[in-house]
């Protein structure tokens, strides 16, 4: 028999778990609450590791969800370095790699993803990053104080916010990605542009349309980037951007249904195919009504988003999860850009992209689908209107500064 039981089980040290917590307290749960995480710390943001973080103007402090003595005033059991090996969803238990088991009334299962590894020839070298968590930022910080040259893999946020926090400490990067401009397949060419100007004007070298053949090294550590061009490039350190896969191996160990996207299978209110038990952040798949599609998104927001509706859920107290998600993205003090979607479609500009003064909106059928802005904050509000009520929009008045946002229905 389990040695203990909990009203409420959360799976997952990051913000969907931290946010459910906060929101079953705040929305009037007095049972019993158990987050089990994996990692040493408690829940964090993840976004400052490639920004602030990793540029040393952040403290680990500043990062976490809230302060550690927070946990306990809640009265939310707080267990790290910890993982749930196995999950009953008939019996209710759950059995933890301490070995416990805990019996429950209701869980949630976010275990987040794991980031895709380079299988190439070299990639056991020594001096080979990868950025998930706090050990990752810190490692790549103190490597980063000796290497002069640095390559980073991938040409989305990670990688491009990577190389803009690493050349702002003085080191010289590069970026290697098979896009032909960075940032291209969350923003699109044109808008992608902008970003690989921006890196290029303060000296990051960008290689793009490009794929890694090998990593050469000597001494154990990686001293060269070989790409499947025949280019060599030379590097004191390498760090990895390409992506995560969902976590979805206890959610499959436990029958739950797995989705399309590779995720666990939920309905519009995250909850999975066992009653009871639901799922949130990068490892949900979920019916989105705000999309009228089925959709699995890794963006922080989502996972901040996702615990607040699981928990409105939990307490039957939710609706169909409607938040159009939210993004942000800095490369160093050089530039920054806000995303509502996700979405795609022919683009919009309101403003200049040579001055880095706008916003991009994506249509598709005359409607908003997503927008992407730098500087213009006050526009996303407007987009994320469009975006809900999918209201038909003429591509002329968006475009037109004079125009009123607010007067467009």
């Amino acid at each position: 028999m389990p040695e203990r039981s909990v009203e409420y089980l959360l799976v997952g040290g990051g913000l969907a778990s931290a946010n459910c917590a906060r929101w079953l307290r705040e929305a009037g749960a007095d049972g019993s609450i158990l987050l089990v995480g994996r990692e040493p710390d408690p829940p964090y943001n993840r976004p400052p590791l490639t920004k602030g973080y990793l540029r040393g103007s952040e403290s680990r402090e500043d990062a976490l969800f809230r302060p550690r003595e927070w946990w306990r005033e809640q009265e939310v059991e707080l267990l790290t370095r910890t993982s749930v090996m196995r999950l009953d969803p008939g019996e209710r238990v759950a059995r933890l790699s301490t070995g416990d088991e805990v019996r429950f009334g209701k869980a949630l299962l976010a275990t987040g993803a794991n980031v895709r590894r380079l299988r190439v020839e070299g990639c056991e070298l020594d001096g080979i990053h990868y950025v998930r968590a706090f050990g990752n930022a810190d490692a790549i910080r103190e490597e980063a104080e000796q290497a002069e040259r640095v390559v980073m893999i991938g040409g989305s946020y990670i990688g491009t916010e990577a190389a803009a926090s690493l050349t702002a400490l003085g080191r010289r990067c590069a970026i290697v990605m098979m896009e032909e401009v960075t940032l291209e397949r969350l923003c699109g060419r044109e808008v992608g542009a902008y970003f690989q100007r921006v890196l290029e004007e303060h000296g990051v070298e960008i290689h793009g349309c490009e794929e890694v053949e090998r990593f050469e090294g000597s001494d154990g550590r990686v001293r060269r980037v070989v790409l499947k061009s025949g280019k060599e490039l030379e590097a004191d350190m390498v760090v990895v951007g390409v992506g995560v896969t969902p976590d979805v191996t206890l959610a499959r160990q436990a029958g739950l249904e797995i989705g399309a996207s590779g995720g666990v299978r939920c309905d519009s209110r995250l909850e999975t195919s066992a009653p009871g038990i639901f799922a949130a952040g990068d490892a949900c798949e979920f019916e989105s009504v705000v999309h009228g599609a089925r959709m699995r998104l890794e963006h922080w927001d989502v996972a901040f988003t996702h615990g607040k509706a699981a928990a409105l859920s939990m307490l039957g107290k939710g609706g169909p999860y409607e938040e159009v998600p939210y993004f942000f993205s800095d490369l160093a003090e050089w530039t920054g850009m806000e995303y509502v979607g996700p979405g795609s479609g022919d683009l919009v500009v309101r403003g200049s992209l040579d001055d880095g003064d706008f916003t991009a909106f994506y249509l598709a059928d005359g409607r908003v689908t997503a927008a992407l802005t730098v500087g213009r904050s006050g526009d996303l509000d407007h987009a994320r209107r469009f975006i809900k009520e999918r209201t038909p929009v003429e591509r002329a008045a968006l475009a037109d500064e004079d125009s009123d946002l607010a007067d467009l229905q």
